[in-house]
């Protein structure tokens, strides 16, 4: 079938449905089975309802269902990858069909990432006036079968709610039982899907006349008190972030406010200048939805689209607060999901581009602090997958090292720990630099490393114990530590902790002769795993009753 499957190379692609009958016609079907995410919705600190401003992305490009339509990937040469999954807190999917059910790639992708994904339900023009009458106000059994359908359709694909848009003039008996759905769909969202979200977009007000107001008022405050949050559009002015803030109260944090990175019409900053929109959103404690960040892709061209994305994400760093990883194992070979090349064990096994978001491995910080240091991404060179991480810098004279911080964590630390470590040094003079990584945990008293009677390091921070050869138990798992090829040193680490919280992850560049002069660096980091050894060496859960169906051979 046309909907499941792309009519050309007959591959399983994602869908959107178009009006009430398709959403109100849907069942689950065994051909879209492709479209249920495979990834559950990776644990986080501090939980996304904790009490702190949240950032919120809105993709919308060109319509939607490009090249990230196809499930399994296609080769495309320099598509749009997002990865500063880090900073961000909800991703949501934009289209203007009537149901948008993201693409499963860009499902699996976040929530390997911790940031769960919400799928856009929109209606405008006159045919969403029709829309709305036909579903709103026929009343409690025609809106409840609505919000039925959207419960169950994020519930079968695994994603996590969604943004609802009506663009549309509104009869009285329609946007009179408006506020009854949204409660209805709010309810059934959180029932159905763990952890799930409804936000609604300031469109319509409560006399059913469309006109964003840009805040949140009297006007828009019945639909806010039914859903999760509010997405303000984005023409506002501080005097209206002011009077939300007040308005607001204690769910101050659930509303998100719109930048457009656009900058269409009267805004205060898009761009580059995103950061100003920002600044003035965080004063007031608010949260922000930063809409249509592939403004870099689209605008400034496909070409040196990495190199610009970290520029755009560098630049509002400081206004968004990240989320740590609290579970283990931790393991990334840093892959973005695209590439020019495919590598395994360091080797450029096929040359050729490929794009598939389901292959994007969990992302890191990308540290920038000017001049010193520069966290990208590297296509010309992997050990695994598409690309590495590259880290260039100086270390300034009389210092011996810099600290690269990749990771936040936030969990107990087990009573041991395994690390591995795939790295090749680039330069003029490579065996001028060591390359290890350094464990810092929460500060606390109780906190010793190996037996109780060593001293608590200062500032907590651990370096663990270099191995030449992993532990029997673990050999075949830690293969790593013996297969540096292809240029990439491997290395492998042993910690041993008690009563500690682990806080970061870093990587640590050292000198190998102190001087007086600044030297400068290129790192690249192929791998890095945090491994529990009493789970790892816990032998794997068997896999019963694999089924293989619809087979072509070609």
């Amino acid at each position: 079938p046309a909907r499941y499957f792309d009519t050309k190379t007959t591959e399983p692609i994602s869908f959107f449905l178009s009006g009430l009958e398709e959403l109100l016609a849907w069942q689950p079907n065994s051909n879209d089975e492709f479209n249920v995410s495979a990834v559950p919705l990776a644990k986080r600190q501090p939980p996304l309802r904790s009490r702190r401003p949240r950032t919120l992305v809105c993709h919308d490009m060109r319509g939607g269902y490009l090249e990230d339509r196809f499930i399994q990937g296609s080769a495309t040469r320099n598509p749009y990858v997002f990865y500063h999954w880090r900073y961000i807190d909800i991703f949501v999917y934009f289209s203007h069909h009537t149901v948008t059910i993201p693409p499963v790639v860009w499902t699996n992708a976040a929530h390997r990432n911790s940031v769960p994904v919400l799928g856009t339900f929109i209606t405008e023009w006159t045919d969403g006036e029709k829309l709305c009458e036909a579903f709103l106000a026929a009343g409690e059994e025609a809106y409840g079968a609505v919000a039925e359908q959207l419960a169950r359709i994020a519930q079968h694909y695994r994603f996590d709610g969604w943004l609802v848009n009506i663009e549309n003039t509104l009869s009285a008996a329609a946007v009179g039982n408006l506020p009854l759905f949204l409660r209805d769909l709010t309810a059934r969202v959180h029932s159905a899907v763990p952890g799930g979200l409804v936000i609604w977009y300031d469109s319509v007000l409560k006399d059913g006349t469309l006109r964003w107001q840009n805040e949140l008022n009297n006007e828009n405050r019945i639909f806010f008190d039914a859903c999760d949050g509010l997405f303000t559009n984005y023409n506002w002015k501080e005097e209206q972030l002011e009077r939300t803030q007040r308005l607001a109260g204690p769910r101050q944090n659930d509303v998100y406010v719109g930048v457009d990175v656009f900058a269409r019409g009267d805004v205060i900053g898009g761009g580059f200048d995103t950061g100003k929109s920002l600044r003035l959103i965080r004063q007031y404690g608010l949260s922000a939805a930063i809409f249509a960040p592939g403004w870099v892709y689209e605008h400034l061209g496909k070409e040196n689209f990495l190199q610009n994305e970290n520029r755009f994400w560098g630049s509002l760093a400081e206004y968004l607060p990240t989320h740590s990883i609290c579970t283990l194992p931790l393991t990334t070979s840093f892959c973005l999901g695209m590439g020019t090349s495919t590598f395994l064990d360091g080797k450029d096994e096929e040359s050729g581009p490929w794009y598939d978001l389901s292959a994007q491995d969990i992302q890191p910080l990308y540290p920038e602090q000017q001049g010193m240091l520069r966290a990208s991404c590297c296509l010309q060179d992997a050990w695994c997958g598409g690309s590495s991480l590259q880290l260039q810098g100086t270390i300034p004279p009389g210092e011996e090292r810099v600290a690269v911080r990749l990771f936040s964590l936030q969990m107990p630390a087990p009573p041991k720990l395994f690390l591995t470590l795939l790295y090749k040094l680039e330069g003029p003079q490579p065996d001028e630099f060591t390359v290890a990584l350094e464990v810092t945990t929460w500060d606390s008293g109780f906190c010793f490393e190996g037996n109780p009677t060593s001293l608590p390091e200062p500032n907590g921070r651990y370096h663990p114990r270099f191995l030449p050869a992993p532990p029997p138990s673990l050999a075949k798992l830690l293969a790593a530590c013996h297969r540096g090829s292809h240029g990439w040193t491997s290395r492998c680490y042993e910690l041993e902790l008690q009563d500690c919280s682990l806080r970061d992850l870093s990587v640590i560049v050292s000198r190998q002769q102190p001087s007086l002069e600044e030297t400068s660096f290129t790192c690249l980091l192929g791998e890095i795993r945090v491994l529990d050894t009493a789970s790892v060496a816990a032998s794997p859960p068997q896999v019963h009753g694999v089924a293989a169906s619809q087979l072509w051979w070609q």
